[in-house]
């Protein structure tokens, strides 16, 4: 019985270690997203007339693992949109996915990149990257464009497929927004939320009915409408081709090297 109670006891202690460190952890995150969001710039950094070249960042998972992965940065070029760099790495995401803390998870794989971008081919850095994962359109108003943004001191922008439920938006807003007002492809509709905020925009980049929008919201160093036009700009089907391509190319790395999510 004495056994019993010790081993109940240790096993409580290990739980309520185990919870405050991920309290702990949640904390300190929430903290440094605050922090960082305080540098958040939110009109242009850059003239969008000189931007020639466009990033696109991206991380695959290797098929039944939600740790392993490959990163991925690819540079295009305007106005082609011809693909004229590319880099993938294998990694391996130790920090825990918690809704409205992505970054924390994924942003330093991209800041690596961009670093050995900067190191080996600097005449190639971008004038912007394209995020697949939203900017200010987040819960917390701050999600991984942002932070990789700030972070890495270039101007980006969020390209989302999946609508956060932010200031009374959602999907079932947004579909209804983008159907009344964006009849063509290039058309784009603001998503203004409960308080009168804009949280980014709905833009239609095909010609296919029904259509799905995509969701663009600034990142760092960009005006919406700004960024709105750029990812016009980089579309040719419904994803912007700087993260379509950073995605089938990663996925065809990881075909090579490993197995890749479906």
């Amino acid at each position: 019985r004495r056994a019993l109670i010790v081993c109940g006891a240790a096993l409580a202690l290990v739980a309520i270690r185990r919870f405050d460190r991920r309290r702990l952890t949640l904390a300190r995150w929430w903290i440094r997203q605050r922090l960082l969001r305080r540098r958040l710039v939110e009109r242009d950094l850059v003239d969008a007339a000189e931007i020639t070249r466009v990033a696109g960042v991206d991380i695959s998972f290797v098929k039944e693992s939600e740790t392993d992965a490959c990163a991925a940065l690819v540079v295009c070029e305007l106005p082609s949109l011809r693909v004229v760099y590319e880099h993938f790495e294998r990694v391996v995401l130790r920090e825990p996915y918690v809704p409205g803390y992505l970054a924390f998870r994924e942003v330093d794989f991209l800041l690596a990149l961009l670093d050995e971008l900067r190191r080996t081919q600097p005449e190639l850095l971008p004038h912007a990257i394209l995020v697949d994962g939203n900017g200010v359109l987040h819960p917390n108003g701050f999600g991984l464009a942002c932070h990789l943004g700030v972070l890495a001191g270039f101007p980006t922008i969020g390209v989302g497929k999946t609508v956060h439920h932010v200031d009374g938006i959602s999907r079932d807003v947004v579909r209804a927004e983008s159907e009344a007002r964006c009849a063509a492809r290039g058309d784009a509709v603001d998503l203004v939320g409960a308080s009168g905020r804009v949280w980014g925009a709905a833009l239609r980049t095909t010609d296919a009915q029904p259509f799905k929008p995509i969701l663009v919201s600034v990142g760092h160093g960009f005006s919406l409408p700004t960024a709105v036009d750029l990812v016009r700009r980089c579309s040719t089907s419904r994803i912007p081709e700087p993260v379509r391509q950073a995605d089938l190319r990663s996925r065809e790395w990881l075909r090579t090297h490993g197995t890749v999510d479906s």
